[in-house]
Formats: structure tokens, C-alpha cells, sequence
């Protein structure tokens, strides 16, 4: 499996910016389409975005469209979620995963399900 390491959570002001970066091992993470997710306490687990395993194709959630943006370096095996304009709503763990089943030219696929490999999360608070 694809080892995945999130990391640039923290504590943020409400209209503040966060970017958090996720790192995967092994080359063949190139061929993956990646999304983020994120999990608020006594919540599910929904999707944020995800990127195509090209980088040409993404998805944004409608409840983050306009202030996240989701891009992808293949050549260094990492992934990014730029977070702007971050609200309280927005707090929550977020996790990097790997669709390391799906069809490399496949559509992009938004079920938590869909994916098999799971970074730890790293915690993003908004608040003043």
C-alpha cells in the first residue's frame, strides 16, 4: 500500500490561510488519483477535492469552491490543498488518499470508499 504522511494543520484566525501538503512514498503514486478529506467530530468523513493523477483534472466540494484549490507535483510525490478565506465551519481532521484502485483514466471518484490509502490526518481549527 501507498504510505501517505499529511502535515500544515494548525490553528488559524476565521479568513486566514492554511496549506497542507501531503507526502506519499514510491513512484507509482504518480498513477493515482488523490483526494482530500476531512472529518469534523461526530461528523462523516467527506471528500474536499481531488485531482486527477495528471493534475489536469480536479474536483472541489461546493462548500469550499472559490476558496480551496487542490494541485498536485508528480514529480515529487506530493499533493496540496491551498485553504483560504477559512471560515469555523472548516474545522476539522483532514486527510490525504490515494484512489490506488481506480482506472488511471478513469473519472475522478468522490466516495470515501473509493479510496484504499489513508494518510494519518493532520487537525485544522479555525477560530478566533
Amino acid at each position: 500500500q501507498v504510505q501517505l504522511v499529511e502535515s500544515g494543520g494548525g490553528l488559524v484566525q476565521p479568513g486566514g490561510s492554511l496549506r497542507l501538503s501531503c507526502t506519499s512514498s514510491g513512484r507509482t503514486v504518480r498513477n493515482y488519483k488523490m483526494a482530500w478529506f476531512r472529518q469534523a467530530p461526530g461528523k462523516e468523513r467527506d471528500i474536499v477535492a481531488a485531482i486527477s493523477w495528471s493534475g489536469g483534472d480536479t474536483y472541489i466540494a461546493d462548500s469550499v469552491k472559490g476558496r480551496f484549490t487542490i494541485s498536485r507535483d508528480r514529480a515529487k510525490n506530493t499533493v496540496s490543498l491551498q485553504m483560504n478565506s477559512l471560515k469555523p465551519e472548516d474545522t476539522a481532521v483532514y486527510y490525504c488518499a490515494a484512489d490506488v484502485s481506480g482506472s488511471i483514466y478513469g473519472t475522478l471518484r468522490l466516495g470515501q470508499n473509493d479510496y484504499g490509502s489513508w494518510g494519518q490526518g493532520t487537525q485544522v481549527t479555525v477560530s478566533s
